[in-house]
């Protein structure tokens, strides 16, 4: 059998399932979520509109009837929308936010804490410290180390505007 006659009997075969289309988010469309860490749930709420992350491949938001998906985060902030209006903010460090075809999200992190709870100050004196330790003349995993607790105070930095 020739490829195109082979692919043309396979699209006949795949046209007469019945497909479900995906469709837009309405307004009244609500996520179920779910934020947790290793040791406990911090928050769940079946009142959300949108959830906007820091994913490895760039910031995006979520909203309902998203395409199932599987998404790596860096550390960043995490913001829930709810139906009200409101919102809620953590600095999230890195783990994982799964998208469930019954408009349900899990998002999974090692660490997480509101963001309104930080210093500015404390993070700027720990950002030149991990700084001076990853330029200085210790082990190289002394350096390693000292260069991720510096990207995750420049996120946290940059998270506060500061």
């Amino acid at each position: 059998m020739s490829s195109l006659r082979l692919i043309s009997s396979a699209a006949r075969r795949v046209s007469s399932f019945s497909l479900q289309r995906r469709g837009y988010a309405e307004v009244n469309d609500k996520l179920k979520l779910s934020l947790v860490l290793p040791h406990q749930s911090i928050f769940t709420s079946t009142d959300v509109v949108q959830v906007n992350i820091a994913a490895e491949g760039g910031d995006m938001g979520i909203l309902a009837n998203h395409v199932p998906s599987i998404e790596a985060l860096r550390p960043g902030v995490l913001e829930v929308i709810e139906t009200a209006g409101g919102s809620k903010k953590w600095f999230t460090s890195s783990g994982f936010a799964t998208v469930h075809p019954n408009n349900s999200l899990t998002i999974n992190v090692v660490e997480a804490a509101p963001l309104e709870s930080f210093s500015a100050e404390a993070i700027r004196t720990n950002l030149q410290e991990a700084l001076k330790v990853a330029s200085g003349s210790g082990s190289e995993a002394d350096k390693v180390e000292a260069r991720i607790e510096a990207d995750v105070y420049e996120s946290l930095q940059h998270a506060l505007g500061k």
